[in-house]
């Protein structure tokens, strides 16, 4: 009998440097979408603070997205089984101003 070798999947080689594997602080994050695209954009909130920056924006497809959905709730899953419940705590709502609104 011939011995029947596995197929291997290519697999994918990601680089992460250094600066990217500092990570961004957020505290906030602000999604967006147009029918080809989900934005979400990244905000780290300081108490005391008047004005906020964007840290990071990233750029789906709807796809993405809700692949992206399905990893982080399997995820929380997991972390939920391994150390508890999140609680999520009230909080009022951040009022969001992006400048001055554009007119038509």
């Amino acid at each position: 009998m011939a011995e029947e070798k596995k197929a291997k999947k290519p697999g994918i080689n990601i680089e992460l440097d250094e600066k990217i594997a500092e990570g961004t602080y957020s505290n906030l994050a602000i999604i967006n979408h147009s029918v080809s695209e989900f934005v979400i954009d990244f905000v780290s909130v300081m108490p005391g603070t008047p004005k906020s920056k964007v840290k990071s924006r990233i750029i789906l497809t709807p796809q993405h997205a809700k692949r992206l959905l399905k990893a982080l709730g399997d995820n929380v899953h997991r972390f939920e089984k391994a150390h508890g419940e999140i609680k999520d705590y009230e909080q009022p709502p951040i009022p969001l101003n992006f400048g001055p609104t554009g007119q038509a």
